[in-house]
This record gives structure tokens, C-alpha cells and sequence, in this order.
């Protein structure tokens, strides 16, 4: 898959901006395909990874998962470059989500509760690893996720959590730090369903090349 010239200058300018990162090869392509749909080299500070995360998501990508995300803007983000690559599936939360939020919760944590059993067994069944989960704009569905597994429900195989907000959005990335799962953070209060996607549009363009 042949980049645009335009694609490739706007990386070799991000490149210079950025300077040295000390990031490995993966991580490095997450980082800059975060700049560049943001815009913001300033990123680089608030993105951290878990040991091991980008190569746990290739791995997984690889062999068949689910992409999972949290908002149809995402998925649309990321279907294309799904297509052009591996053909992973993506599915979006709110295909499981009720009509009305249920009382004290949101209709997305609602429809996580949903969906992680259904996907994790179906992923289990037919022998794959199971899915990616990809949150930038609900932290409920992510803590609503984090509770599932502190419960015993099957990890996801990378968390790339970056919901964007001031209301427990924060506290939600703490949670997701101490959680041990292999993820991919956005510090703060920024984040936003471009930046999932951006993320894992890295990880399948790398998987592909590495196809």
C-alpha cells in the first residue's frame, strides 16, 4: 500500500518536530500517526504504552480479532484501513446499546455489558485472540470494562484507551493504568475517537507490511 507524497512529508516533518523519542519501531509509528491527526506534537509526553502493547495488538490483529470501538465515528475511522489490510472486523459498542440510558449509567456502559461476554465467547469459540477494545469518548463503557474483569471476564488482548473529557475521564485512565491489561493511554484529558482510530490504523498498516 503506497503512501501519498503528502502522507510521507507530513511524517518526515513529524519526525523532525519530534526529535528523538526512545521509542521502538511500533510505538514510534502509534506516536506519529497520533501527531499527525491531531496536529499536536505535544501528544508525545501524555502517550504511554504498556510493556509489550503494540507487538500484543499485531499479534492479535494478526490473528483475527475483533476490533471493538466505542463511538460509529471511530469505526468508521478505522474501517477502511481494516479493509485495506487485514480485513479485521470492527463493530461499534452502540450496536448493543439500549434506546434509553439505564438509570445511573450510560447507554455505552450498558452495552458493554452486552456485548464483552457475547464477543469473548465467540472469539473463544472459533480459536482467535480475542478482540481489541478502542475508547475515546466513554469512559463509563471503559470502567463498565474494567469491572467485568476484575469480576473474571476474558482481557482483551490491548486496551487502546484515550477517552476525551473532564468527567471521569481522568479517573478512568488511572483505573486503566493499574490494570495491568496490555494498553495504549492517552494521559489527561485529551484523547477522541481520531486518536483510537489513528492508533490501531497504525498497528494494521504495520501488520500488513509485516504480512
Amino acid at each position: 500500500m503506497a503512501d501519498h507524497p503528502i502522507f510521507t512529508e507530513s511524517i518526515r516533518r513529524i519526525r523532525a518536530l519530534l526529535g528523538e523519542t526512545g521509542l521502538g519501531p511500533l510505538e514510534q509509528q502509534v506516536l506519529e500517526r497520533l501527531v499527525h491527526s491531531s496536529g499536536d506534537p505535544g501528544l508525545r509526553p501524555l502517550l504511554q504504552f504498556s510493556e509489550g502493547a503494540c507487538a500484543c495488538g499485531l499479534d492479535a490483529l494478526t490473528g483475527g480479532a475483533v476490533i471493538l470501538t466505542d463511538t460509529a465515528m471511530a469505526a468508521a475511522a478505522v474501517t477502511p484501513m481494516a479493509a485495506r489490510t487485514l480485513g479485521s472486523e470492527v463493530r461499534c459498542l452502540l450496536e448493543w446499546a439500549p434506546e434509553q440510558s439505564p438509570p445511573g449509567s450510560t447507554r455505552s456502559a450498558a452495552a458493554m455489558q452486552s456485548v464483552w461476554p457475547e464477543l469473548t465467547q465467540a472469539a473463544a469459540a472459533a480459536g482467535q485472540p480475542m478482540p481489541l477494545v478502542l475508547v475515546g469518548s466513554a469512559p463509563t463503557a471503559l470502567e463498565l470494562l474494567l469491572d467485568l474483569l476484575e469480576a473474571g471476564a476474558l482481557a482483551p488482548s490491548l486496551v487502546i484507551g484515550m477517552p476525551v473529557g473532564f468527567v471521569g475521564v481522568p479517573e478512568s485512565k488511572r483505573r486503566l493504568a493499574a490494570s495491568g491489561l496490555a494498553q495504549i493511554r492517552l494521559e489527561g484529558t485529551r484523547g477522541g475517537a481520531g486518536l483510537v482510530a489513528a492508533a490501531v490504523n497504525a498497528l494494521l498498516r504495520a501488520a500488513q507490511a509485516a504480512s
